[in-house]
């Protein structure tokens, strides 16, 4: 496996290198914009919520669709979180796994649904897949970090972004992991009125059990 670290310009402020790889981006943009135009949407039967995000990673899906899976179940619904599967993704879905049970891992989304008809699921949470323009979903939720929010602003390859912002023109609602931002609040409202704004942050729930102990920590999901 090729390890690939996150060029440090994505995250400052617009400068040499993101000028230099901005005519790509504008390619890259194209291509969405293409891929919009020629999929068509498939809708199912079960109803469907996507966490995704715009920016690469490391944003808070994977825990907000637990969270949100378990929400559901107490609420008297089956929910079913679906993952695509990627070689070197099984860390997330052990994560998943340790959390909630129900979980279909597929090479592709389609077919994943296509199972969670068949079953006894009735509702569907996309673990990512925001960008899979194939799936008509129901609800869509972005998630940010309030420490990257969108970096420079600019799209791969330039910046760190899948789409730009005015993707959140079609998007129902943005979790934000972390401290409020005012300005960054204006923005999304600015794209999207309707959009609902909420805030999240994790709490560390066994210190005691670390108390005068030596500890090794590794951290190697999303931005640790």
């Amino acid at each position: 496996m090729i390890k690939i670290n996150k060029p440090k310009f994505w995250d400052k402020k617009i400068g040499f290198l993101s000028i230099l790889f901005f005519p790509l981006s504008l390619v890259f943009l194209f291509l969405i914009f293409l891929k919009k135009k020629i999929v068509k949407e498939r809708k199912f039967k079960i109803p469907i919520i996507c966490v995704g995000n715009i920016y690469i990673g490391g944003t808070g899906k994977t825990p907000t669709s637990v969270l949100l899976a378990k929400e559901l179940s107490k609420s008297g619904k089956k929910p079913v979180i679906l993952r695509k599967y990627y070689k070197h993704h099984n860390d997330e879905h052990y994560l998943i796994k340790n959390h909630f049970k129900n979980l279909i891992v597929t090479k592709n989304r389609l077919m994943g649904l296509k199972e969670a008809e068949n079953s006894d699921f009735d509702i569907a949470i996309l673990d990512d897949g925001l960008q899979d323009y194939k799936i008509k979903k129901n609800q869509k939720i972005v998630c940010f970090n309030s420490n990257q929010l969108i970096g420079n602003g600019l799209v791969l390859p330039a910046g760190p972004l899948r789409e730009n912002l005015y993707a959140l023109e079609n998007v129902d609602i943005v979790l934000i992991n972390g401290s409020k931002v005012q300005d960054f609040e204006n923005k999304i409202l600015n794209i999207n009125k309707k959009i609902e704004i909420f805030y999240s942050s994790y709490k560390p729930i066994n210190l005691e059990e670390f108390k005068n102990k030596k500890l090794l920590a590794i951290a190697g999901i999303g931005n640790p």
